[in-house]
């Protein structure tokens, strides 16, 4: 660390600390902001992914697929209660296997 008699022998070091130290922030901030960017396209990414990669049994697959739900995006807001072959165990599991699939993330 730095005295202060030495700061008032070298203001050029300050200057150059605080240049240093703006450049960091501005580096931190657009990083948070690729970050974010990053994020909401591996999510739209992930939504956009079939079905059959929740590796469901076959009777809740085919009511999904019946009801038109092809994607994992189809998924999200779906009342499931209105998917014809679709019962408690069945949506118990499927939210479970979509619980697991989003925590992956």
């Amino acid at each position: 660390m730095l005295d202060s008699n030495k700061i008032i022998e070298n203001p050029e070091i300050v200057k150059r600390n605080l240049e240093y130290e703006e450049q960091i922030k501005k580096i931190r901030k657009e990083v948070a902001e690729k970050f974010e960017q990053y994020n909401k396209t591996i999510l739209y990414m992930t939504g956009d992914a079939p079905i059959s990669i929740l590796c469901l049994p076959t009777p809740i697959e085919k009511a999904l697929l019946n009801y038109g739900c092809l994607r994992i995006y189809d998924l999200f807001n779906l009342d499931f209660t209105k998917v014809k072959g679709l019962g408690i165990a069945r949506i118990r599991d499927l939210t479970a296997r979509l619980d697991e699939f989003i925590a992956m993330l």
